[in-house]
């Protein structure tokens, strides 16, 4: 071993030379380690601390691939559906005020009012794919989390639904002839009561809930009802409401009911909505159970693309931790 002996100042500066020559060294290796090339003490077999980092960061290309699908998939699919969950909400909203349901003599039946559907359906939409949409286009966990709950709760409400009106028949058969009778009883008060009844009844060729007889819980087409309605039904229920295929004859059911059901059959149709409505379900029921899977299976397919988005983020955010570490 060699013994330095001499000025102790020139051995401080020595000292002072090897150790920044050192520091330089080591500087060199981390740029070279971060610039991908192998410092002198790798080739050699000894491993940089650098480089050690770096193999313990993730690649780009190992996020994008699998994310960025499933990243705007999401985004577009719920940008579409929450445009259309605007303008549900709009045309609720719009129907609310143009039949003014706000009004204090009126505020008491916006309950049963239609578009209050539409405005509950459209708010909803919109809440549940803005979440999705923002969630998705800006990576955000818990916007995605809290659209994840959401469809998965819409998704088990509509299988809970269907079990229900599959197990209650009976019961939803009588709601139904309740939620009639009121909409008929209403008929001339609510424009969209009197709309949705119209259309019913000419698009299934019906008349009533049970029989065209069933008008009479009406107050203006009541037998007892002063008017040129009474002992009538609307000109929907008419089989044939045309004169001369033409021109609309809206008093074409006026006094129907005062005739025998013999003549009355060739003016009116006898048979009740439900009846018919019972018919049209059981004729398309193929088509609406494909439509019905089909839903559902986009859904669950939703459901599984926000998860493995989820799933790649908090792996990708894992991965960066621990090579930050």
């Amino acid at each position: 071993m060699l013994t330095l002996t001499g000025d102790p100042r020139r051995s401080a500066t020595l000292g002072d030379r090897d150790l920044g020559t050192a520091a330089v060294s080591e500087s060199e290796d981390s740029q070279k380690a971060l610039d991908g090339k192998p410092s002198p003490a790798d080739k050699g077999g000894r491993s940089s601390g650098f480089s050690e980092i770096r193999k313990g960061l993730p690649s780009q290309t190992t996020f994008s691939l699998s994310a960025f699908v499933l990243k705007y998939l999401l985004f577009l699919s719920n940008l579409v559906f929450c445009v259309l969950g605007l303008v549900t909400l709009a045309l609720g909203m719009w129907g609310l005020v143009d039949k003014e349901s706000f009004a204090q003599e009126r505020i008491g039946h916006i309950g049963t009012d239609p578009m209050l559907l539409f405005v509950c359906l459209g708010l909803a939409l919109f809440l549940l794919c803005l979440s999705g949409c923002l969630g998705s286009l800006r990576e955000n966990v818990c916007l995605l989390r809290a659209f994840s709950a959401g469809l998965l709760a819409m998704l088990s409400s509509q299988v809970l639904a269907a079990i229900v009106a599959y197990s209650l028949q009976g019961q939803i058969e009588g709601s139904l002839r309740a939620g009639m009778l009121t909409a008929m009883a209403r008929y001339q008060d609510d424009l969209d009561l009197r709309f949705i009844v119209d259309e019913i009844q000419t698009g299934l060729q019906c008349c009533g809930a049970d029989s065209y007889q069933d008008w009479e819980v009406n107050i203006y087409y009541n037998c007892s009802a002063p008017g040129a309605q009474a002992c009538g039904v609307p000109a929907s229920c008419c089989v044939d409401p045309l004169e001369n295929g033409t021109v609309g004859n809206s008093q074409c059911g006026f006094g129907a009911r005062h005739l025998d059901e013999f003549s009355v059959h060739s003016v009116v149709f006898l048979g009740g909505c439900l009846g018919a409505v019972a018919r049209w379900v059981e004729r398309h029921s193929g088509a609406m159970w494909t439509v019905a899977i089909i839903s559902l299976g986009i859904q669950v397919l939703v459901l599984f693309a926000s998860g493995r988005l989820l799933e790649d983020i908090r792996r990708n955010k894992v991965a960066w931790q621990r090579g930050s570490a």
